[in-house]
């Protein structure tokens, strides 16, 4: 029995809840059993927003992850809250662009990404969340990188299609980083 509880955490406006529903979708589409569960502060933007996203072999008995296998860590206050609370083994990438910290763990595999700052680079602002996306992808194994960007063709409707380019390109920047 495989499962991986996913928590993605940052500020409203992050694409946060894109991202869940991206891997959620993969999910579907790959036969697992899906768990996603948005969480948002009244202020939308600017305010907290937290995604926990289950993926499972067996079916999901509850939504909630607090002691998620990965850590997708969009801002410092999200990094400091979930840090330590992240399963031994597990995976912690957070947006070094946004995020300075000294804490260490031995017992996970922490990635820093400077998402925020490669999507200005590379004249996609504002899609960091895919940049992590990508990376967290890559290292996990949870899907191909072809998985996600077929599910991303679905989920981003056709006459949006150079957004659907703007986050393949996001996704294949982070897998490749």
């Amino acid at each position: 029995m495989k499962s991986t509880k996913i928590l993605i955490a940052g500020f409203g406006g992050q694409g946060i809840l894109f991202s869940g529903k991206a891997l959620a979708y993969t999910g579907l589409k790959a036969n697992k059993e899906v768990s996603w569960l948005p969480s948002y502060g009244p202020e939308m933007r600017g305010g907290t927003a937290n995604c926990s996203v289950i993926i499972s072999d067996v079916p999901v008995g509850s939504p909630i992850v607090d002691k998620p296998d990965v850590l997708i860590a969009m801002n410092k206050p999200s990094l400091d809250k979930y840090f330590y609370e992240t399963e031994k083994d597990g995976y912690i990438v957070y947006d070094s662009s946004l995020v300075v910290t000294d804490a260490k763990r031995d017992d996970v595999k922490v990635y820093e990404i400077p998402a925020t700052k490669l999507a200005s680079d590379n004249a996609i602002v504002g899609l960091a969340n895919m940049i992590i996306l990508g990376k967290v992808i890559k290292e996990t194994g949870i899907f191909t990188l072809e998985e996600i960007k077929n599910s991303l063709t679905q989920m981003v409707p056709a006459k949006k299609a150079e957004l659907l380019e703007k986050n393949i390109k996001a996704i294949e920047l982070g897998y490749n980083f």
